[in-house]
């Protein structure tokens, strides 16, 4: 059975009437809420740690910043926009001992809650809106008059008016303009963590990397290499995007069309299926985020050896020569550049 699609008509900014809105970090999705929320007509107030770069950009934009404890104090809605890694312990100093019955924490991704890294204050209310695009895209999707669909879930309703409250602030930043899905933080986290580390980060990459050293190793030039395995990917990708995997195959050759059908699942075959649910079931019983914990934790020693590793592949000194002779590509050097918060 599809699911339920919410739109405009099915939420009311009326939620939010005097009431403040909080934003704990300024980085890719806790700006973009926060700039179309105001935009919307919402009270916005921005938390952030006192030696924060981000303080001097928020204030340009507009907006009041306080102290993360002191914006947790004064609003009734918050929004958790900060790492993964960092939210448990903002919650336990910052904003656990600024909570009063009433209010309403909000994450765009679940896993701190679901996975009880954050246990939260049984008088408030916890929900998810998670707009499924990056946060410039948020904004500038707003901006047009258009929307990012997103996801809306509720994991403690002690209110009575918790799932009101999500499709409000779900509105606010023009989600409902495009659609928006009811989930679970259960379902949002472990689908999320499965897309990233075995299609859409970790398996893509592992797969241009492979098709990479495969034809080098076989002889060929590196640059035609780079360009068979991931230049051209992005072409597939946006015509899968556009229209779907038959609607790529439409729009390719026939010799295309014959080497996927009879090729592609011969390289993705029954035994990375069988990898790709041990994957899943690790998540599902949180041994990847025990992992990650315990990485973090430990210095994230493993985490930079493996990203270095990564970024001395021969792959990566063959796409920067070749993306210089590329005019109308933006050029990004994205080395050592993370999300404010």
């Amino acid at each position: 059975m599809p699911a339920k699609v919410y739109t405009d008509r099915d939420a009311d900014l009326g939620a939010f009437k005097n009431k403040t809105l909080a934003v704990l970090g300024y980085g890719s999705q806790g700006h973009a809420h926060a700039l179309n929320l105001k935009d919307s007509g919402c009270s916005v107030i921005i938390g952030l740690y006192p030696g924060s770069k981000s303080r001097a950009v928020a204030r340009q934009h507009g907006f009041k910043v306080y102290d993360t404890a002191e914006a947790v104090r004064r609003a009734d809605v918050i929004m958790v926009g900060l790492p993964d890694m960092k939210q448990a312990g903002v919650y336990k100093t910052d904003i656990l001992p600024n909570l009063s019955k009433g209010k309403t924490l909000l994450f765009s991704h679940g896993l701190s809650v679901h996975f009880g890294l954050i246990k939260p204050h049984k008088d408030i209310d916890v929900i998810m809106v998670a707009p499924k695009g990056p946060g410039h895209m948020v904004r500038r999707l707003y901006v047009e008059g258009k929307g990012m669909p997103a996801l809306v879930a509720v994991f403690q309703n002690r209110s009575g008016k918790a799932k009101q409250a999500a499709l409000a602030w779900a509105k606010g930043i023009g989600s409902t303009r495009a659609g928006v899905l009811q989930t679970t933080f259960k379902e949002e986290t472990e689908t999320d963590l499965f897309g990233e580390q075995a299609v859409l980060c970790g398996g893509a990459s592992a797969l241009v990397q492979a098709g990479f050293e495969t034809l080098v190793e076989a002889g060929y030039q590196p640059e035609m290499a780079y360009f068979e395995c991931l230049h051209e990917l992005k072409l597939i990708c946006d015509l899968m995007y556009e229209s779907g995997i038959a609607g790529m195959r439409f729009s390719v050759s026939e010799t295309a069309k014959y080497g996927d059908i009879t090729r592609g699942p011969r390289v993705v075959n029954a035994a990375t299926k069988r990898e790709m649910k041990k994957i899943l079931k690790e998540i599902q019983t949180g041994k990847f985020t025990r992992q990650w914990v315990a990485e973090y934790k430990g210095g994230l020693k493993k985490y930079n050896r493996l990203l270095k590793k990564g970024a001395a592949h021969q792959i990566e000194k063959t796409g920067q020569r070749l993306r210089s002779m590329m005019p109308w590509m933006t050029k990004k050097n994205l080395k050592g550049v993370q999300a404010a918060y």
